[in-house]
């Protein structure tokens, strides 16, 4: 009797009617059975995306609410052959632990045993061509049979088990030819010796075992790495609150139970669970999650603090913004989630490969040892042909080429500060020729300070500061901090590129018009050039309350590494722009600074669009970094575009990537590590390519033993994945052609 647990408390549902369920899926093994498990659950009706991932043995399925019974979603699993639960990363990660030790004590089982029968099988080879009898060849035979078998039935199981489910549920993947390979090898050896024939190939199967185990653990303890990252992630997320019940009463409630708006309290040593505002009290927080720097940072009213951060010293009262879900640590995990489960174009091209390989091999062994029978051959040695040749063609190496090198270099990029949000961000990333930088919040911090707010009423600067709130403009941040708005002004709404503004009433019953934004805008282009010559290195931002008109000034800081990450990628050969909305003067000032001669300032939305598509209709490669929403268009129309996790919610982010931290060594970090992951993806093709080339020929030539096939076969595997470790860059920012110093861990 199957027992299914109740799966709808496990469906996430979003606003937009999406549903979705995260289920762990034992016995996915290979890109076979991924591809099997979204072709079976994406025939399901009403199945919008099904998407496998193997480093993390998860399947994601989404539907249209209501459309898709989860009950369905498992038996149709369980029709492929795979067991399937909702997904808990504990109990994964337990279970991945087990079998991390059951796959350690088979490879050590398959070396001992591959070892003792290879000292055995020098014997016999050595006796051959010497004065060995066929009672001692025999004697030493039935010592390897002793020896092989049993090893084999033990340390082969992680293959047959796959195998078997395979065949049960009426589908091929990688590890059927594996069991044929070993299978038959054993039993030939076997039938050899009882007939005392001068060979067997006990040797082969347990050499095969061996490799392949080692293979395999390798590959697992290369995924399990970039998993310890996300579980780096969960452990920063608290599980519990204290939440003010009154004014004079608090109570610890889970996490999932805080809403927006609820007051928390946060006690010092203790991690923060929510993104919010603090409404009293002063500490310094641990902000290394979302800066990438060990300084603490002072926390006061009007201090944004994020959920997994550490309160260090004093006693907060933060006003909840997110919680349980929407958090920043949320939105990062989730996009780390992304980026283990992205699948570029190598990867898909890899996969669909190999996936048709499995019956290719099939067919190739069984054309062998019908065309060597056909020659005059005995069946004996076509046999040992076929086996040899299902051996040498197991589609393992080409498997395993391009989604290690996903998998290492995802790692890499998420230690060096970056993570990607689409599968083929790694390829674009590594074509990119030209680099065209946003200023304000990318170059410069994204907290920039108000410069004159002592010449502004405190009237003025709170309603300027109300209306600041609906924007995620750093310069509009900078007001609603100064003025230390809390509560924003209703039904305000942004335009993109231009500013915000909302209806509000005023003292004599009539309503009016306020907007906060471009000085074009705002219809004071003359005043804000007036205020913007006394003080040319500051940014304007104009304020209008219905005919009343104030322009602010706001300074900006350089993000402290800038000019040298500009200059390393001028020195890798990169093209670099800096297109800007701010004005001239602002942008030239920096400009000057950072050496940058291609500047284009005061560009609107449809400018910078322009300017970008001139670049890539001329054959340019464009990575745009810029603000995740007020340049969402000029992200959009580049090859690819990265915004710093900071200037805007990741979940408003139209970038393909994001950055941590107030440095921009991630952005040439990214630009390393991508390059260096495509060139090995490269070869990891071309090796797989060029092994089959050369080994199929070989083994359909009846040229190569199963021995040889299985340590060919074996080499191959390990070789490609020994290369993915290579991704991982020796030295965190040690590329000569980038900026120095290493990127940030986070």
């Amino acid at each position: 009797m199957t027992e299914t647990p109740d799966l709808t408390h496990f469906v996430e549902r979003f606003d937009d009617g999406r549903a979705r369920l995260n289920l762990a899926v034992e016995g996915m093994t290979c890109a076979a059975c991924m591809f099997e498990i979204e072709g079976g659950l994406g025939a399901l009706p009403n199945v919008t995306n099904a998407r496998a991932n193997l480093t993390s043995g998860r399947v994601a399925i989404e539907w249209q609410a209501d459309g898709v019974d989860p009950v369905a979603v498992v038996g149709r699993l369980r029709d492929l052959g795979y067991k399937a639960y909702p997904y808990d990363a504990r109990r994964m990660e337990s279970e991945e632990q087990q079998e991390a030790r059951f796959l350690l004590r088979c490879l050590g089982v398959a070396a001992f045993a591959a070892m003792n029968v290879m000292l055995l099988s020098v014997s016999v080879w050595s006796g051959n061509v010497s004065d060995i009898t066929p009672e001692q060849r025999d004697f030493f035979h039935w010592l390897s049979a002793l020896i092989a078998l049993p090893a084999v039935a033990y340390a082969g199981q992680p293959f047959f088990r796959s195998a078997t489910r395979a065949v049960l549920a009426g589908r091929l993947n990688m590890d059927v030819p594996i069991t044929l390979g070993v299978v038959l090898a054993l039993a030939l050896s076997v039938f050899e010796t009882l007939h005392h024939a001068e060979h067997a190939y006990f040797d082969s199967a347990v050499m095969l075992l061996a490799f392949l185990l080692a293979g395999r653990w390798l590959d697992q303890n290369m995924r399990r790495r970039t998993r310890a990252v996300a579980a780096n992630l969960a452990a920063l997320k608290a599980e519990t609150a204290v939440k003010f019940i009154s004014a004079d009463e608090i109570s610890e409630v889970p996490v999932a139970a805080i809403r927006p708006g609820d007051l928390v309290l946060v006690r010092p040593g203790e991690r923060i669970a929510v993104d919010g505002e603090v409404e009293d009290g002063r500490s310094e927080i641990d902000q290394s999650l979302v800066t990438g720097e060990t300084a603490h940072v002072s926390a006061e009213r009007g201090t944004l603090v994020y959920a997994g951060t550490l309160n260090v010293n004093g006693t907060l009262r933060v006003r909840v913004g997110a919680a349980d879900r929407g958090t920043l640590l949320d939105e990062v995990t989730r996009l780390l989630d992304h980026a283990v489960e992205a699948r570029s174009h190598y990867v898909r091209l890899a996969e669909r490969a190999a996936r048709l390989y499995a019956p290719v091999v099939h067919l190739t062994a069984i054309v062998t040892m019908l065309g060597w029978v056909a020659l005059g051959a005995t069946w004996h040695d076509a046999v040992v042909t076929a086996i040899a040749v299902l051996i040498i063609t197991c589609p393992c190496a080409l498997g395993l080429a391009i989604p290690a090198v996903q998998v290492v270099a995802s790692g890499a990029l998420f230690r060096a500060g970056v993570l990607l949000a689409s599968g083929d961000a790694i390829e674009r990333l590594a074509s990119v020729d030209t680099v065209v930088f946003d200023k304000t919040g990318t170059l410069t911090l994204p907290e920039p300070e108000l410069v004159d707010a002592g010449r502004v009423s405190p009237e003025t600067l709170a309603l300027a500061g109300r209306l600041a709130l609906a924007s995620r403009h750093p310069l509009a941040a900078a007001i609603a901090r100064a003025a230390g708005a809390t509560a924003p002004l209703d039904d305000a709404s942004e335009e993109p590129g231009q500013g915000v503004s909302a209806i509000v009433d005023g003292d004599d019953g009539l309503v009016r018009e306020v907007r906060l934004g471009r000085p074009s805008w705002c219809g004071a282009e003359a005043e804000a050039t007036r205020v913007a010559a006394a003080d040319p290195e500051a940014s304007v931002i104009v304020f209008r309350d219905g005919a009343a008109v104030t322009v602010f000034s706001v300074r900006q800081r350089l993000r402290e590494d800038a000019t040298a990450v500009l200059a390393g990628l001028r020195a890798r050969g990169l093209a670099v722009e800096l297109l800007s909305g701010d004005r001239e003067a602002a942008v030239g000032h920096v400009a000057r600074q950072l050496g940058v001669t291609e500047v284009r300032a005061a560009a609107t939305p449809a400018d910078k669009i322009a300017r970008i598509e001139a670049l890539r209709a001329a054959g340019r490669k464009v990575l745009m970094v810029g603000d995740g929403i007020n340049d969402a268009p000029a992200l959009a129309a580049a090859d690819v575009s990265l915004s710093p996790v900071t200037a805007a919610h990741l979940t408003q982010s139209a970038s393909d990537a994001v950055f941590l931290g107030d440095r921009l060594q991630p952005v040439a970090a990214a630009l390393d590590i991508t390059r260096r992951a495509r060139r090995i993806m490269h070869e990891n093709l071309w090796l797989a390519v060029v092994y089959n080339a050369i080994a199929v020929p070989v083994a359909i030539a009846g040229l190569a033993t199963p021995l040889v096939a299985a340590v060919a076969m074996s080499g191959s595997s390990m070789l490609v994945i020994l290369n993915a470790l290579r991704a991982k860059p020796r030295s965190a920012g040690g590329d000569p052609g980038l900026a120095s110093g290493r990127p940030r861990t986070i």
